[in-house]
């Protein structure tokens, strides 16, 4: 936007208003400079044929007036134009731009010299929001400005109201990454890592990269309000006729893991008596509670888990729903009963009640250890309830 500033008055070349000067035009007398600043009255046949008839005024010093005003318009003129039409060059989007709603269109503002970081945008919702909290995370405590990717945002936005700003798609390949693999934890090496346009990779999920911020983590994983709406009344629904209802979300993961754990991870997925004590744990502390279970596995969820005591419901009318859905329920509950996964993790998260885990589910020499600290994915002040290996060592796990 341009808008005009008014010009103070213009003074005359001895430093008089015009107003004065202009009154001196008026009179038939001619004036000429003296060496010391002053001013003669001169005959008007003394100026000879360079003055015009009646003027005081000579013909160089009018001229240079002219010049020099004709010099200011000129350059209004030009800084007008410059602002009225702007450079139409490629912008990155401005850190300072919240995304309210998947909807919103990123505005777009000069390159920062805080440089560009991003990370990976791999996996589904609960790696992604252990991603994005990485990233927000590691680029605040090296002082560079963050920003998604468009598939993260694709993914997070419709949910939470995430702040940091997404790159532009055409963009994205024009910029010179330089990859930064992490592991999944914490390291003091993160601390200084180099370069000015850094993507980060891996699958990093841990409390220890941005637990020191997380007021802020869990303001940028609010939900918006049509989320909050629903999810808030499907679960008074489940109230009935309970006055003192303690909800406790229940998430189970299956799936690929039912194999991948065995196979791969020499893993368990947790089984129908881990879930009789996490749920009795609950049971036996409040006086009504409420479990709602949500599951990539409902069928094996509707026969396992005992509901014959009317406090048992299980999302999606018993069939599986929606990952956004199913996470939004857990989040709005009081309490958490996770297995194994990251979706689990950051329900307990967001919850900040009372979360009960899966633990010691691999053998001491499984691979996956080297990949995943459970002290690193677990709050301390989680409770673990040990998962039953005998499968594994029978080859009957699942």
């Amino acid at each position: 936007m341009s808008g005009g500033s008014e010009v103070p008055g213009a003074r005359g070349d001895a430093g008089r208003p015009l107003s004065a000067l202009s009154g001196a035009m008026q009179s038939s007398k001619n004036w000429s400079p003296r060496a010391n600043g002053g001013w003669d009255l001169l005959p008007s046949s003394s100026l000879g044929v360079m003055t015009a008839p009646g003027s005081w005024v000579p013909f160089w010093t009018l001229l240079k007036l002219t010049l020099y005003l004709l010099a200011i318009m000129t350059f209004s003129f030009l800084i007008h134009v410059s602002s009225r039409f702007p450079s139409t060059k490629q912008r990155l989007p401005s850190p300072n731009t919240t995304k309210g709603s998947p909807a919103t269109s990123p505005t777009t503002t000069p390159p920062t010299e805080r440089g560009m970081w991003t990370v990976n945008s791999a996996g589904r919702l609960g790696n992604q929001m252990g991603e994005y909290a990485t990233l927000y995370a590691l680029a605040k405590m090296n002082g560079r400005q963050a920003y998604i990717l468009p598939e993260m945002h694709q993914q997070l936005a419709p949910l939470f109201r995430i702040t940091l700003p997404v790159i532009p798609s055409d963009m994205v390949r024009s910029v010179p990454w330089k990859d930064y693999e992490l592991h999944d934890w914490m390291s003091e090496e993160y601390r200084h890592i180099e370069g000015k346009y850094v993507r980060l990779t891996g699958y990093p999920c841990s409390w220890t990269f941005y637990h020191h911020l997380q007021q802020e983590i869990l303001q940028e994983f609010s939900f918006h309000d049509h989320v909050k709406e629903e999810a808030n009344r499907y679960l008074a629904g489940l109230r009935g006729q309970h006055r003192n209802v303690t909800y406790v979300g229940v998430h189970v993961r299956r799936g690929d893991y039912v194999w991948v754990m065995p196979q791969v991870w020499k893993g368990v997925v947790a089984d129908k008596a881990y879930l009789e004590k996490a749920m009795g744990y609950f049971r036996d502390k409040y006086q009504e509670p409420v479990f709602v279970v949500t599951s990539n596995g409902m069928e094996w969820c509707r026969e396992n888990i005992d509901a014959s005591r009317g406090d048992v419901y299980f999302s999606g009318d018993g069939k599986e729903s929606s990952p956004g859905r199913d996470f939004a329920l857990l989040a709005h509950c009081n309490h958490t009963i996770m297995t194994i996964g990251t979706f689990g993790i950051w329900a307990g998260y967001l919850v900040g009640g009372e979360t009960i885990y899966l633990a010691n589910y691999t053998l001491p020499d499984s691979p996956f250890l080297r990949l995943f600290k459970p002290a690193a994915a677990f709050l301390r002040e989680w409770i673990g309830i040990d998962a039953d290996l005998s499968p594994l060592r029978s080859g009957n796990s699942g």
